[in-house]
């Protein structure tokens, strides 16, 4: 069934561009969210989906965002994990290469909820291919007012920024992935504390 969910389309010719993409139902589900319902109110739906997890563990995705820290005045950083280092694995390419914005619309879907304003695309080295295409559906989403400044005017504000990992296998681990993403050499941090709720007191450099 999640295969089905997220490859419906992807046999529809130029389904990885903007027009194509919207006139096949393509934000419409970010425009429900951002314009009629309330974080919570997505929140919830996301629990009573039941969706889960594909790393493995299968761990429902709405009781990991509700455990998401929210101290006022602090900013908060969504980091999709695109690294897929296991050998054999070829998920998280296959969903960027073919249907680029489901990924960006489902990004901004989950930053309005967790209150993020910027997100970050983590992808393996290997992909040298698929960065650019990313940086064209992001350009595209831009242009059309679904990312920026006051998203369809709804005062939300979100960037996407892609960041190339470096081949290493250990930093598809979320903590050594957020070493990787800062600049340093991709090392697992000691846990607690979690990243969810604080990421040790460092920052993002962007």
């Amino acid at each position: 069934m999640g295969r089905k969910l997220l490859l419906d389309k992807a046999h529809i010719e130029g389904i990885r561009y903007y027009d194509v993409y919207r006139k096949n139902g393509g934000y419409a589900a970010a425009e429900k969210a951002l314009k009629s319902m309330t974080t919570d109110q997505v929140l919830d739906e996301v629990k009573k989906s039941g969706l889960r997890g594909r790393g493995g563990a299968g761990f429902p995705t709405g009781l990991k965002w509700s455990f998401i820290a929210k101290p006022e005045g602090v900013p908060r950083y969504l980091v999709c994990n695109a690294d897929e280092s296991e050998p054999g694995t070829f998920k998280d390419r296959y969903l960027m290469e073919f249907l680029p914005h489901l990924l960006i619309e489902g990004l901004l879907i989950s930053s309005y909820t967790l209150g993020a304003n910027s997100t970050y695309i983590y992808i393996r080295g290997e992909y040298a291919w698929i960065p650019d295409i990313l940086e064209e559906a992001i350009a595209e989403a831009k242009k059309n007012g679904w990312l920026g400044k006051n998203i369809r005017g709804t005062g939300f504000d979100l960037e996407i920024y892609v960041q190339r990992g470096g081949g290493a296998y250990i930093c598809g681990e979320e903590t050594a992935l957020i070493e990787s993403l800062e600049g340093k050499r991709g090392n697992p941090r000691l846990k607690p504390p979690f990243p969810a709720v604080k990421v040790c007191g460092s920052r993002l450099p962007w």
